[in-house]
């Protein structure tokens, strides 16, 4: 986390105010859109559901192509 700038308290605040999900290309992940910082970030999640919890993959901003 500290390698992109966000610790877990950031973390933890990107996906309580997630704005909209979506299946990842990998069977069973999550894809959390959220904010950080002002700008669109993704978050990687996977649900564990022996222990009802999710586990974050991954996160990281979002490049939009400018036109």
């Amino acid at each position: 986390m500290e390698d992109r700038a966000f610790n877990e308290i950031d973390l933890r605040r990107m996906l309580e105010y997630a704005t909209g999900h979506r299946s990842d290309i990998l069977e069973g992940r999550f894809v959390i859109d959220a904010r950080h910082a002002g700008l669109p970030w993704e978050v990687i999640v996977e649900p564990h559901e022996v222990r009802e919890l999710l586990v974050v993959i991954t996160a990281y901003p979002v490049e939009r192509a400018t036109p």
